[in-house]
């Protein structure tokens, strides 16, 4: 039977590490699919289907970052009244996001399908991939309902203090995810379009089971008479975090489109050393994003309980992890680099090689730039100050847009390399008085209520 758990009492270190490692785990196995898809799509299609696959990997991550960013911002309120113990306002919450989801989730389908050709030649994507680029980004974006409602569910259960729940639906995606895609590619011989297909089914189908699973086992959540009626109150507030937080990854996004775009008017080889590297990249990031989410949660939850102190404490704990795993990583991409770059590149590709190499070497000196960022956006964003949170992405947004039209046409692939870092920190020196500001205005808000 699965269950809900509190992170309002005891030790935060373990309580925090405890709901991230199967988050973590998820995390992992997520962008391990991301890695066998790249590597199954380079090895048996070849380096023009791989840069096909990777033309538009920021623009697509500009709307399911949207479409995530929602769907975290809609747990939020679910874990305050969780730590709260408010459980029929709760369960109001969970019905309403729903609602607002499958309305969100066609709209945003039906807009992005139909502008896939033109966002694809306002990227600058080469002609010789064109095509390929084109099918995979209409197939990914008519499944964004099967991509949103997975992301939301998994958003409510974490709410509740499981991690473990979505972890198990995760892995089984993944799992599928991975024969279908040899089926489609290898097998079937439908090629890019194949690998998207791949995605948006097993998605699709483990939303559907996590759905049911979760009503039938989460008894905290079974709504009782009366509690699923539509409140424009509650709608408006979902609406006002998970809005600004899924901008918040829309409006990043928008900075990676021009550095993307900036990289790919540099030729399709410097497209496929961009893609290896990025699949690499991103896998090594799930770990801070990671600590962020479960950050998000215990924030909300000691937000909700009325124990600011719990925050700061949060904050201590979760970087000695961040700081710790940075290391690691930092250890391994620069000892290993080539070698995980032969997953998705032959050896003979030496061009492409070196120059991913050089971009992951980057990527590792500059990371606990990002596990800060990490931990401290997805803390405000838990203590529900969403919009400013959203303001450290146009700080992300206008440093990749400046690397990109200056720093790139004197520089070329090198200032690309420098693009995430440069704006990790533009990040950073935005968040850290953001975070000092919330954090003070919470403990006032604390002791206001205690007076009272």
């Amino acid at each position: 039977m699965a269950s809900s758990k509190e992170m309002t009492e005891g030790a935060p270190l373990p309580l925090i590490f405890n709901f991230t490692l199967p988050l973590l785990l998820g995390n992992l196995l997520q962008q391990t699919y991301s890695l066998i898809d790249a590597a199954i799509v380079g090895k048996f299609l070849g380096i023009h289907a791989l840069a096909s696959v990777g033309a538009s990997t920021s623009v697509i991550f500009l709307i399911l970052g949207f479409c995530n960013g929602c769907c975290c911002g809609f747990g939020i309120p679910v874990a305050q009244k969780f730590g709260a113990r408010d459980y029929t306002t709760m369960r109001r919450y969970i019905s309403l996001g729903l609602r607002l989801a499958a309305i969100m989730s066609i709209m945003i389908a039906l807009i992005t399908s139909l502008c896939c050709s033109s966002i694809l030649r306002m990227m600058q994507t080469p002609e010789a991939i064109f095509r390929n680029a084109y099918l995979y980004l209409l197939i990914t974006f008519l499944g964004v309902p099967c991509t949103f409602f997975y992301n939301l569910l998994s958003s409510i259960i974490r709410a509740l203090g499981d991690s473990k729940t979505p972890f198990y639906f995760l892995l089984f995606s993944t799992l599928l995810n991975i024969l279908l895609d040899l089926f489609c590619i290898v097998i079937l011989d439908w090629g890019v379009a194949g690998a998207a297909i791949a995605t948006v089914v097993a998605q699709g189908l483990s939303a559907i089971l996590c759905y049911f699973y979760m009503y039938k086992h989460f008894s905290i959540i079974q709504m009782e008479k009366g509690e699923d009626r539509f409140d424009m109150n509650l709608a408006k507030n979902l609406l006002g975090i998970g809005v600004p937080m899924g901008l918040q990854f829309s409006i990043t996004a928008i900075g990676s489109i021009m550095l993307q775009s900036a990289n790919n008017a540099l030729g399709t080889a410097c497209v496929a050393a961009f893609t290896a590297a990025m699949r690499i990249k991103m896998f090594f990031l799930c770990p801070f994003e990671t600590i962020g989410i479960a950050m998000a949660t215990y924030v909300g939850q000691n937000y909700g309980a009325g124990k600011p102190e719990r925050v700061g404490q949060g904050i201590k704990s979760s970087t000695i992890m961040m700081s710790t795993y940075a290391l690691f990583t930092f250890a391994v991409l620069m000892l290993f680099s080539r070698e995980l770059l032969y997953l998705f590149v032959a050896p003979s590709e030496t061009e492409i090689i070196k120059d991913a190499t050089f971009f992951l070497h980057v990527a590792a000196v500059f990371f606990p730039l990002v596990g800060l960022l990490c931990i401290l956006r997805y803390s405000i964003q838990g203590a529900g100050f969403t919009n400013l949170a959203m303001f450290s992405g146009v700080a992300e947004m206008i440093a990749r847009i400046l690397v990109s039209i200056i720093a790139v046409p004197i520089w070329g692939y090198t200032a690309v390399c420098f693009g995430d870092s440069t704006a990790w920190l533009f990040a950073d020196i935005f968040l850290i008085p953001a975070f000092y500001y919330v954090y003070k205005k919470i403990k006032q808000m604390r002791q206001s209520v205690n007076m009272g």
